[in-house]
C-alpha cells in the first residue's frame, strides 16, 4: 500500500479553492454577497477581460476592523458562525468563510478597508495564500476588494476557462440576481471600461426589472403579494400573452438568496396552466419568504439550491399567490395603432387639403370592360350543418340564448386544490380572505360585425374589441366542464375504432376509468386499438376519432398527475366542441357571445394560452386619423 502523506498547506489550500473557485463569477459572487452581509447601499464591480486578469468590487459597508483583516483570509473564519446550532438559522448570504482564502490562494489579491470607528484604513496585499503587505493607509469606510491574474500559480485550470465574453456574460448574471434580490441596493457593472449596468438603490423590485431586464418585459409584469400559512411570496410576474419561449427569465429569491428550487418553479408554472400557451414559460421575479430554520441552504457547494422542511407548504404559498396576480392583475392585450409617418395630410386644414386636390394631375378613367350578368342570383355556399351523436343539429344558440347574462362574482383565489398532483395527498383547500370582484357588462356592448367568419367585431365603451369566436366559446366550454365536473354522455349508434400506437395505446387502456367519468366509453379492441361506444354529449360523431386520438398524446405525456391529466381531457373536449374558424354564427349568437367574453374577466384565453380577444382604443383610432394630436 502507498504510503500516506500529509499535504502541505499551500496544496491543500489549492485543493480547497478548487470546490469554491471555479471561475472568475464565483470570486464575484461571493464578494458580492459579503458586500451585501456587511450592509453596503452601493457596490460596484468592475472587471477586465471577463474578470480573468482584473476583478474590483467596491462597497460603503461596514468595513473590517484592522486586527481582523489578516483573520478574514484564512481558512473556514467568519463572523457569522459561532456554534454548531447557528447553521439552522442562516439568515446571511456567505457563512463558510472560505471564499476569501480560496480566491487568495489562486491570485493576487489586494485589499483597502477601514470601519466607521477607525482613523485609518488597512491596505493589505496576499498572493498565493502567502501575506505580501499589511499596512495602515488613509481609505473610505467600506472595503475594496482586487483580484488579479486568477489561476496564474495553476495554469492547467486556464484552460478550463472560456472565453473573455463567455466568462463576462457570466459575471453580468451573478449582478443582475443580486440587483433584482437587493433592489435597495445601488449596483453598477463596468466591463472593459464599459458601464453595462446601473441599478437606482430605490427600494422598488420594479425598478431594478427596469435595470436588468429592459422595459419591453418589465411593462408587462404585474406585482404578487400574499401571505399563506407562514410563506410570504412577493415579487412581479407576467401576464400569461407575455410568456416566453424558455425558462431564461425566471427569478427566485428564498430569504434574499438566489436559488433554484423545482417546488417554486413547478407551482408558478402550475399556476399559468390554462391560460399560457403551450410550450411557453412565465416571466417571474419571485420573493420567498419562510423561517429560516425551516430551509436548509448548506446542501451545495455554492448554495444555489435548497432543502424546504415542508416542500407542500411552499408549494401551495407559491401557487395561490401567483394564481391570484394573474386573475387580479391581468388585462386584455391592446393592439398598438401607430400613425403612418411623414403623412402630411393629418396636419393639413381642410383649404389647405382642398387646395392641394386642386393641384393633382388628374388621371382619366380606363374604360371597363363589359361583364355579363348572370340573370339567376348566385346562392351562398352555406357550411355544412354539423350532427351530434343521435343526429340532431348543433348550434351555438344552445349556449348563447338571447338573454344578458346575470352578475357573477369571481373570487381571486383559485378553489381548486394544486398541490394534490405533485404530492398526491388529499385535497386542501386554503380559505384566504380576499377582495372579491364583480365581473358583468357595465356598459351596453354593441355588434358591429364579423371578419373572415372567424373574428367578431364588438364595441364597448371607448374601445373596439376584436373576438376569436373559436377561442372564446373554447374556453367557455371549458370553464363549464370545470365547474360543473359531471359531463353527460351520449352512446354512438355505430361505434368507432381508433388506432393507437406504443405509449399512446398504453395510456389510453390505463386510464379507461378516469375517461369514463368525463363521458368517454372506452373498451379494448386489441392490437393496439380502442373501441369507442360514448363520447361527451356536446361533441359530434364525427369528433370521436381526433378526440380520442389527442387525449391518448396527452395522457401519454402526463403520467400519473391525476389534475393536469383531467385538464387535459377537458381541453381536448372544449376544442373539438367549440365552433370553429369559418363556421357561420348568427348576429344574436355573436352579440351573446361578445357579452360573455367582455363581461367576464376569467375568459380572457383559451386553455392553450392563445388570446381570446384584442382591445383598439378610441383614443389611438382618433390619433391614427390624426383627429388628436
Amino acid at each position: 500500500m502507498p504510503k500516506i502523506n500529509v499535504l502541505p498547506k499551500s496544496i491543500a489550500e489549492l485543493i480547497a479553492a478548487g470546490e469554491v473557485v471555479e471561475r472568475p463569477a464565483s470570486i464575484v459572487k461571493e464578494a458580492v454577497e459579503n458586500s451585501i452581509d456587511a450592509g453596503a447601499t452601493h457596490i460596484t464591480v468592475e472587471i477586465q477581460h471577463g474578470g480573468i486578469t482584473y476583478i474590483r468590487i467596491t462597497d460603503n459597508g461596514c468595513g473590517i476592523a484592522n486586527d481582523d483583516v489578516p483573520k478574514a483570509f484564512l481558512r473556514h473564519a467568519t463572523s457569522k458562525i459561532e456554534k454548531a446550532v447557528d447553521l439552522d438559522s442562516i439568515s446571511t448570504l456567505g457563512f463558510r468563510g472560505e471564499a476569501l482564502a480560496a480566491t487568495s490562494a489562486v491570485s493576487r489579491v489586494e485589499m483597502f478597508t477601514k470601519t466607521t470607528d477607525e482613523d485609518f484604513g488597512t491596505h493589505y496585499k496576499i498572493e498565493g495564500g502567502e501575506e505580501v503587505l499589511y499596512e495602515e493607509v488613509g481609505c473610505p469606510d467600506g472595503t475594496t476588494l482586487i483580484v488579479r491574474d486568477l489561476f496564474y500559480n495553476t495554469p492547467a485550470r486556464m484552460k478550463f476557462l472560456k472565453k473573455d465574453v463567455s466568462e463576462g456574460t457570466t459575471v453580468s448574471a451573478i449582478i443582475e440576481r443580486q440587483a433584482l434580490s437587493h433592489p435597495e441596493i445601488a449596483f453598477k457593472l463596468i466591463r472593459d471600461g464599459k458601464q453595462t449596468l446601473a441599478t437606482s438603490g430605490d427600494g422598488k423590485l420594479s425598478s431594478a426589472v427596469y435595470s436588468v431586464l429592459g422595459r419591453e418585459i418589465s411593462s408587462t409584469l404585474i406585482p404578487v403579494n400574499l401571505t399563506l400559512d407562514g410563506v410570504k411570496v412577493t415579487g412581479l410576474v407576467c401576464k400569461p400573452v407575455s410568456c416566453r419561449a424558455s425558462r431564461a427569465y425566471q427569478f427566485t429569491f428564498l430569504n434574499g438568496r438566489y436559488v433554484q428550487s423545482g417546488t417554486i418553479t413547478a407551482a408558478t408554472e402550475q399556476a399559468y396552466k390554462n391560460s399560457a400557451m403551450v410550450g411557453k414559460f412565465p416571466v417571474f421575479v419571485l420573493g420567498v419568504e419562510i423561517p429560516f430554520e425551516t430551509v436548509d441552504v448548506n446542501v451545495h457547494p455554492a448554495k444555489t439550491q435548497v432543502r424546504f422542511s415542508d416542500e407542500k407548504r411552499v408549494f401551495t404559498a407559491v401557487y395561490n399567490a401567483v394564481k391570484n396576480a394573474i386573475l387580479s392583475g391581468d388585462t386584455r392585450p391592446e393592439i398598438a395603432v401607430t400613425p403612418p409617418k411623414n403623412n402630411t395630410f393629418l396636419h393639413m386644414t381642410a383649404e389647405q387639403y382642398r387646395q392641394t386636390a386642386v393641384n393633382l394631375p388628374v388621371q382619366e378613367a380606363k374604360p371597363q370592360p363589359k361583364v355579363e350578368v348572370n340573370p339567376e342570383p348566385i346562392e351562398p355556399k352555406a357550411e355544412p350543418v354539423r350532427l351530434k351523436a343521435d343526429n340532431t343539429p348543433f348550434f351555438l344558440r344552445d349556449e348563447f340564448k338571447p338573454n344578458v347574462p346575470q352578475k357573477k362574482t369571481v373570487v381571486d383565489i383559485v378553489k381548486e386544490e394544486p398541490v394534490k398532483e405533485i404530492f398526491k395527498s388529499e385535497p386542501i383547500i386554503h380559505d384566504v380572505k380576499v377582495e372579491e370582484k364583480e365581473y358583468s357588462p357595465k356598459e351596453e356592448i354593441k355588434l358591429i360585425g364579423e371578419a373572415f367568419n372567424t373574428y367578431i367585431v364588438a364595441q364597448k365603451g371607448d374601445s373596439v374589441f376584436m373576438i376569436d369566436k373559436h377561442a372564446a366559446h373554447e374556453r367557455i366550454l371549458f370553464n363549464k366542464l370545470k365547474e360543473n365536473h359531471v359531463i353527460e354522455s351520449q352512446s354512438l349508434l355505430v361505434p368507432v375504432t381508433v388506432k393507437l400506437i406504443g405509449d399512446e395505446y398504453t395510456a389510453m387502456i390505463n386510464n379507461v376509468s378516469l375517461l369514463s367519468e368525463y363521458g368517454f366509453e372506452v373498451e379494448d379492441f386489441g392490437n393496439e386499438s380502442v373501441l369507442v361506444r360514448a363520447i361527451p354529449s356536446m361533441l359530434s360523431k364525427e369528433d370521436a376519432e381526433g378526440t380520442i386520438v389527442e387525449a391518448a398524446h396527452s395522457l401519454s405525456q402526463k403520467g400519473n398527475v391525476d389534475l393536469e391529466r383531467i385538464d387535459d381531457i377537458l381541453h381536448t373536449v372544449a376544442c373539438k366542441a367549440a365552433i370553429k374558424a369559418g363556421y357561420i354564427t348568427s348576429d344574436i349568437e355573436r352579440l351573446n357571445l361578445a357579452i360573455k367574453v367582455l363581461g367576464d374577466n376569467d375568459i380572457m384565453y383559451c386553455p392553450h394560452g392563445r388570446p381570446v380577444a384584442f382591445e383598439i382604443k378610441k383614443y389611438n383610432l382618433e390619433k391614427y386619423f390624426g383627429r388628436i394630436q
